[in-house]
């Protein structure tokens, strides 16, 4: 909602430049920053509550343990991809940390954008470690039979 009030705001203070007043200073850069936070920040829930796409023409037709198997798979690979993302913006905060770069309108430091996506990513990695245990569960799970639930 912040990011929005900001661009909003912002805009509108482009068009009544001739009133007095103008864009935010640093608009950009705060939507750039904040916007990597929400996406980091919202990737675990989105994997914990199975949001991804899934395309499910060719899977729908066998069975749940299958299915299971497949979505076992794709948690483990999820999981690598999210060790991966976090790794590299670990080493991303670093090397903006130990440079000193700040953005350019605000000065504020880079790194800090990166910490705070990093929080989100590490946070992810443990989310999908536990993704796949889930699947794993499932895949290993007995049939129930039909009618007894």
């Amino acid at each position: 909602m912040a990011l929005t009030v900001i661009t909003v705001v912002s805009i509108a203070g482009r068009a009544l430049i001739f009133a007095g007043l103008g864009p935010i200073p640093g608009d950009y850069e705060l939507v750039e920053a904040g916007t990597a936070f929400a996406i980091f920040a919202f990737l675990p829930w989105c994997q914990l509550k199975r949001g991804h796409v899934t395309v499910d023409l060719f899977l729908a037709r066998f069975g749940a343990r299958l299915n299971a198997g497949v979505d076992l798979v794709a948690n483990i690979l999820m999981t690598l991809a999210s060790g991966l993302i976090a790794w590299r913006l670990w080493l991303g905060m670093l090397d903006k940390k130990a440079y000193g770069e700040t953005t350019f309108i605000l000065q504020f430091p880079l790194w800090w954008p990166y910490a705070a996506a990093l929080a989100g990513a590490g946070f992810a990695v443990v989310v999908c470690a536990y993704t796949v245990w889930r699947s794993l569960d499932e895949t290993l799970a007995r049939p129930v039979a039909a009618g007894r639930e």
